[in-house]
């Protein structure tokens, strides 16, 4: 009916906020509301509005849904994982090229996503060889200088300040394209993670 508010009822102010986590939990699994009410023998409504934190489950429904999920129920509770890396200290690492200076800036444990910055200096390349990574897209920021993309059918020229965005696993390599002797930087995002 039109006009009309309807109330939801809310948990205590003191209860912890879960459903965000059982939510990316259950999709990082793959799995539906209804599969995890199947597995559970727990009503698919009360799942949905558990995950929007409208109801407060009982000990045995949140084991019973923390083993579906692969997850331990201490996890809900625990402070949001963060990672802090200032200006030039990410953790290098090499995946390969020359004339490259790469740092990895999310954590080794992450493994949705990694983001790595790289310096590519005058002639760097990833080699004259195309390659493929095991992620499902690659994402190209260039921050400074010009970075050419090669793919099995075309390239791209990216200047500073442009994006591109590639299945990871389409054949591709990558060069400086800048004139002279000027570095390139990049941001690369690649999900999940190799």
């Amino acid at each position: 009916m039109a006009g009309q508010v309807r109330r939801v009822a809310q948990p205590p102010a003191s209860s912890a906020a879960i459903g965000g986590r059982l939510r990316a939990a259950r999709q990082a699994r793959g799995l539906t509301l209804q599969q995890v009410a199947d597995a559970t023998s727990l009503n698919k409504g009360f799942i949905s509005r558990l995950e929007r934190d409208e109801v407060s489950p009982s000990v045995a429904s949140l084991v019973a849904i923390c083993e579906v999920l692969g997850i331990r129920v201490g996890e809900l509770f625990e402070p949001p994982a963060t990672s802090l890396v200032r200006a030039g200290e990410g953790r290098p690492i090499n995946f390969g090229g020359s004339k490259v200076n790469e740092l990895l800036l999310t954590p080794g444990t992450q493994s949705n996503l990694q983001v790595i910055h790289s310096t590519v200096e005058p002639g760097g390349t990833g080699g004259d060889e195309l390659y493929t990574l095991d992620c499902e897209v690659e994402f190209v920021y260039v921050t400074r200088g010009r970075l050419r993309i090669t793919l099995s059918d075309s390239s791209v020229l990216l200047d500073a300040g442009d994006a591109f965005t590639f299945p990871g696993r389409e054949p591709h390599t990558w060069a400086n394209a800048g004139a002279g002797d000027e570095p390139c930087q990049v941001i690369w995002v690649l999900a999940p993670a190799p």
